[in-house]
């Protein structure tokens, strides 16, 4: 996973993915595995010469590695894809004091709602049996690294360290998520409803529930048969309305939520029977999928006096 924490340092990923023929280079080796030099320069009727500094780019940035191998044409470059996972974390609480940040594990639901197909599991096993929506009461819950349901939903009360004087400027909710299907399926959508204190922040589709390649962190002893990693989402709530990764959902804002530093906060993550695509929900935390952490949440604020 290529990790930007500063926008500075990112700047020769954003550069690099900023070539149109280089994104074709990525997609190609993704469609047809890995390819000589030549066979990339012959298919984008380009020169060798010409392909070189793309394909150097490429390498320096950890999108492609390169290999030697002896053919009929003599000694070739191989290049083959990378597996393309790329987390852009510039905010850092160290660098920014009016940030409180905190993480809470995925079986640390207060509230729950699960039809099959269901499950729960540690790092280690699974918790109880498959499909039996009784486990998700067990006491083992807390030390979950995924779980999953066919339809429902989790309820979740997140940490709220708001001082008094201190007024809530943004709220980010980030967690790895997928859709929910027997055993997996690439193309499986399902229609996710996030709520905050009960106000319907806003809906996003799951396009599957991926399982072709394994997940990153996702344990040796996990069935390759089942789903492997979801996909990276960050929630956002500020003054002017809710947002997933930047794109703005909604209108709902944190002066319809109104939270002060004595207000409880409760997510709720839902994958409703009545949706116009059923596909369930899975949510991966530590030690499994492709991002090792649980569901992260950061508070931005600002202090009366600097309001």
């Amino acid at each position: 996973m290529i990790h930007v924490h500063d926008l500075e340092s990112g700047l020769p990923i954003f550069k690099c993915l900023s070539s149109q023929l280089r994104i074709d280079i990525i997609n190609m080796l993704q469609e047809n595995g890995a390819l000589s030099m030549s066979d990339i320069a012959d298919r984008l009727n380009i020169t060798s010469g010409a392909l070189t500094p793309h394909i150097k780019q490429l390498t320096d940035c950890g999108f492609i590695s390169v290999t030697l191998s002896t053919g009929k044409r003599g000694l070739q470059r191989i290049c083959s894809v990378n597996e393309l996972h790329i987390l852009v974390d510039p905010v850092r609480s160290g660098c920014n004091p009016n940030v409180y940040e905190s993480e809470i594990s995925v079986g640390q639901y207060i509230g729950y709602e699960v039809f099959p197909t269901c499950g729960l599991a540690t790092p280690e096993h699974i918790i109880g049996m498959e499909d039996d929506p009784r486990f998700f009461a067990s006491p083992e819950r807390i030390n979950a690294g995924i779980v999953w349901i066919g339809q429902g939903y989790f309820e979740y009360m997140l940490p709220n360290f708001l001082q008094p004087g201190q007024q809530l400027i943004e709220m980010q909710i980030s967690m790895e998520l997928s859709s929910e299907a027997p055993g997996f399926s690439e193309d499986w959508p399902s229609d996710l409803c996030f709520y905050l204190n009960n106000h319907e922040l806003c809906t996003w589709t799951s396009p599957g529930d991926f399982g072709k390649m394994r997940g990153i962190y996702t344990p040796s002893w996990w069935d390759r048969n089942w789903n492997q990693h979801g996909l990276f989402k960050l929630l956002s709530i500020d003054n002017d309305g809710t947002y997933i990764d930047g794109l703005k959902r909604s209108d709902v804002s944190l002066g319809d939520l109104n939270i002060t530093n004595g207000s409880s906060l409760i997510l709720k993550i839902s994958a409703p029977k009545d949706a116009a695509n059923v596909g369930g929900l899975t949510i991966y935390g530590r030690s499994f999928g492709n991002y090792d952490q649980g569901i992260r949440i950061r508070m931005h604020y600002r202090n009366a006096k600097s309001a």
